[in-house]
C-alpha cells in the first residue's frame, strides 16, 4: 500500500459532496474511484463529474467493493453515525462530515465500532489545520497571554428561509439535530474548544426567532474552561446580513482575534504582533458553500499517512465527540 494510492468512495452526493471530491483529487496519493447516492443518476452525474469510475447502485455495493479503501460520508447528518458504523464494520476507513453523530451516545458507539473494529475515522474539523489556528492554539498552550480572560466565540450568520425549505432535511430535529450550533456553527465550537480547551456549560438559551424550523435559529452559551477563563458562545443563522465567524482570546498579557480562520489581531508580551489584516477574507455567514478545499485536503492527508503508519491520526472519533458533547448539553441546558 505504500506505493499505491488510496482508493476513496463517496456517500452522499449533495452540496458538501464537491470539496471532498476536489480535496482527493488535489491528493497524488488518493483516487476517487467512486460514488453512491440514495438517487442513482445523481450518483451517475456526481461520478462524471468528478472522473470517478464507478457509480453504484447502492451504498451496500460500495461497501462490497474490495477496491474501496476509504468511505467519505457526505450524507444528512442524521444518517452519520449508522452510515460509518456500517463502514467500519465493512473493513473501511471512514471520513466522517460533521457532526460525527447527533447524539452523545451516538458518538460514543462510533468511537466504540472504532476501537472494536482497528480502522481509522476522521471526523471533519478542518479548521484545525489552518495555520493561524494552530499557531493561536500553541500561543495559549505555552502561556502566551498570561492568565487567560476570556475565550469568546462569535457566529451571526444568516441562513434565508429558501436555504432550509431546499433538501427536505434541513432544520429537522431527526436528521439536522439543530440549527445555528450542531450544524452552522459546529465547526467554530471546535475550534474554540481545540485552542482553549475543555470548558463547563454554566448556562444556554436557545430558540427558534424567524425561520419556520424545528431546530434553534439562535443561541447564547456561558462557559467556564478548565484554564480559568471565562467563555461565551453566540451563534445564529437569522442575523441579516451575517457576520463572519470571530474568535477572541482575551488574557493579562496578551490577546488574538481570528476572522474565521485568519489571525487579526495578536499581542503577545504586551507587543503588537499583527494590528489588523487587509487581506479579503471568505466565510460562510451567509454562505455555505463559500469554502475552499484546502482545509479538507490536509485532514484527508494526514488520514492517508496515518493509514500507511507515517503520522498520527490527528482528529480521530473521541476527538469528533468533543463539539458534540458541549452542543448537545447546551441544548438540555436551554430547555
Amino acid at each position: 500500500m505504500l506505493n499505491e494510492k488510496i482508493n476513496f468512495g463517496i456517500l452522499g452526493c449533495g452540496m458538501i459532496s464537491d470539496f471532498h471530491a476536489r480535496a482527493i483529487a488535489s491528493l497524488e496519493d488518493a483516487c476517487l474511484l467512486g460514488a453512491a447516492d440514495f438517487d442513482i443518476s445523481r450518483a451517475e452525474q456526481f461520478a462524471d463529474k468528478h472522473h470517478a469510475l464507478k457509480a453504484y447502485a447502492s451504498y451496500e455495493d460500495m461497501l462490497a467493493d474490495d477496491e474501496i479503501d476509504v468511505i467519505s460520508i457526505c450524507t444528512p447528518s442524521g444518517f452519520h453515525a449508522e452510515n460509518a458504523i456500517a463502514a467500519l464494520r465493512a473493513n473501511k476507513h471512514v471520513v466522517l462530515e460533521k457532526p460525527m453523530a447527533l447524539s452523545k451516545e451516538d458518538a460514543e458507539r462510533v468511537v466504540r465500532v472504532c476501537e472494536e473494529t482497528g480502522k481509522l475515522l476522521t471526523v471533519i474539523c478542518q479548521l484545525r489545520f489552518s495555520e493561524d489556528i494552530a499557531r493561536t492554539k500553541e500561543l495559549v498552550s505555552a502561556g502566551a497571554f498570561g492568565k487567560l480572560a476570556f475565550c469568546n466565540l462569535s457566529m451571526k450568520y444568516w441562513r434565508s428561509p429558501e436555504y432550509y425549505a431546499g433538501g427536505g432535511w434541513k432544520g429537522t430535529k431527526k436528521m439536522d439535530g439543530g440549527g445555528a450550533l450542531m450544524n452552522q456553527g459546529i465547526h467554530g465550537v471546535d475550534a474554540l474548544l481545540y485552542i482553549a480547551g475543555e470548558a463547563n456549560l454554566i448556562a444556554a438559551k436557545s430558540d427558534t426567532l424567524l425561520h419556520s424550523i424545528e431546530v434553534e435559529d439562535r443561541a447564547v452559551a456561558l462557559l467556564e474552561f478548565a484554564n480559568g477563563a471565562f467563555g461565551t458562545i453566540e451563534a445564529s443563522t437569522c442575523v441579516n446580513p451575517g457576520f463572519e465567524r470571530r474568535i477572541e482570546i482575551a488574557g493579562t498579557d496578551g490577546c488574538a482575534v481570528l476572522k474565521e480562520s485568519t489571525l487579526e489581531k495578536l499581542v503577545v508580551g504586551g507587543k503588537v504582533i499583527i494590528d489588523g489584516n487587509k487581506e479579503e477574507i471568505a466565510g460562510t455567514a451567509n454562505d455555505p458553500s463559500a469554502m475552499g478545499h484546502e482545509l479538507h485536503a490536509k485532514q484527508i492527508q494526514n488520514l492517508i499517512r496515518a493509514i500507511r503508519g507515517e503520522e498520527k491520526l490527528l482528529i480521530d472519533a473521541r476527538e469528533g465527540q468533543r463539539a458534540v458533547r458541549l452542543i448537545t448539553d447546551i441544548y438540555e441546558a436551554s430547555k
